[in-house]
């Protein structure tokens, strides 16, 4: 498929798919004509790169990670290593710490709004 066909597909701009190929992330083969042309499996790899950026993660580490798994289903693939292990804890630890953060964000908020509620008005 084209790459605007593949953008249209996962929602991501031919730009980023551009960038995706420029980083390692994705593969294109060229047409004679010099268009780049994504196999189907394409569709999965750009939604597996997707989610990996919406967890925080950056496109170098992205790079590492994603000769170790399979696209059909983000599990280990034959390649993974245990270093794919270490790399995902610690990526885990990193999303579980930001989501601490962000419950006690909401807690303080929860209490300015409850404050603000109950608050006799002038």
């Amino acid at each position: 498929m084209r790459i605007g066909e593949l953008a249209r597909r996962t929602a991501v701009s031919e730009r980023s798919l551009r960038y995706y190929e420029q980083q390692g992330l994705l593969a294109a083969d060229r047409t004679p004509g010099g268009h780049r042309a994504y196999p189907e499996s394409a569709v999965a790899r750009v939604v597996r790169i997707q989610e990996l950026f919406a967890a925080g993660l950056c496109s170098t580490k992205i790079a590492q990670l994603l000769p170790c798994t399979r696209d059909e289903d983000g599990a280990p693939s034959a390649s993974a290593t245990p270093w794919l292990l270490t790399e995902l804890a610690g990526e885990r630890a990193r999303i579980d710490e930001t989501i601490a953060e962000l419950l006690r964000a909401r807690a303080v908020l929860d209490e300015v709004i409850e404050a603000a509620r109950v608050a006799p008005r002038v």
